[in-house]
């Protein structure tokens, strides 16, 4: 018999969707049958000068054309599956709620959580850290996961069933050299994700995290080519991953398949936190 993974009847929100592991998660989810939320700060038809103030990637995401929120519902819905693009700021709260509330509303539950926004663009030795940024990136990638973890929960325990999955990263587990207030809040994420997975248990709620390597997403492609060559010789598979490969764990670790894991930080990383040479 077949062992495949089956979200069918599911629904699912992913934040920061729009492009990168947050798009493909979306689609992945879509093809093994749940309906998705596709949620982001950036929305193709509510573009504007007004979005650069979101920081650097957020406007070369909008000057190249890499904004696919709505694009990706498209696209889910041309597999027969109901999408809704939803422009979500993860550090409101009002935003949030919201975005649960029209998740509930129009597709009738809320049964999956993926928390993939996040920021990538602050990179300083850590005398030279922003105070500012680093405010920043404690309010999306750290609260910004709590605040949306918060607005599902009641949803998912009402309905004794759920599946959160935290995007954590090697920078959290290893450091990272340069980014002091990414790695920080990445590291925080994985405390989150396993108090989630011991309060939850009991209401048929799981909570994991996946911890990236080198993948090459468009803020990948954006880095400086010398520091992706060096990173990726670290690698034990000597390669950078592919969105999909990050996908493919999430869509796993929200299916029936997972059901007795909750609380563990699964390394989809190419080996990079191993002992190379």
């Amino acid at each position: 018999m077949p062992i495949e993974v089956d979200l069918s009847g599911r629904v699912a929100l992913v934040t920061g969707g729009s492009r990168g592991l947050g798009r493909a998660d979306a689609l992945t989810l879509a093809r093994a049958g749940a309906d998705v939320v596709v949620a982001d700060l950036l929305v193709e038809s509510e573009l504007s000068d007004e979005t650069d103030r979101y920081g650097a990637l957020a406007t070369v995401a909008r000057r190249q054309g890499l904004v696919h929120t709505e694009e990706t519902v498209r696209d889910i819905e041309g597999m027969g599956r109901r999408a809704l693009a939803v422009r979500c700021d993860v550090t409101s709260r009002d935003d949030v709620e919201a975005a649960v509330a029209r998740t509930v509303g129009e597709l009738g539950s809320l049964d999956i959580l993926v928390n993939n926004a996040g920021t990538l663009d602050h990179v300083a030795q850590f005398h030279e850290q922003s105070p500012e940024l680093w405010e920043r990136d404690l309010r999306v990638n750290l609260t910004g996961a709590f605040n949306c973890a918060q607005a599902a929960w009641p949803h998912m325990k009402q309905r004794g069933w759920g599946r959160i999955v935290n995007m954590a990263s090697v920078a959290g587990t290893l450091g990272g050299f340069g980014q002091a207030s990414y790695s920080t809040t990445k590291s925080g994420i994985l405390g989150l994700t396993k108090t989630l997975a011991m309060e939850g248990g009991r209401h048929g709620i799981t909570c994991n995290a996946i911890v990236p390597g080198v993948i090459g997403t468009e803020a990948f492609h954006m880095a400086n080519a010398a520091m992706n060559e060096r990173i990726v010789r670290r690698t034990a598979l000597r390669r950078p991953g592919e969105p999909q490969e990050i996908a493919n764990a999430v869509a796993f670790l929200c299916s029936d398949l997972a059901s007795y894991i909750t609380g563990i930080e699964l390394n989809v990383s190419g080996g990079v936190e191993l002992f190379v040479f």
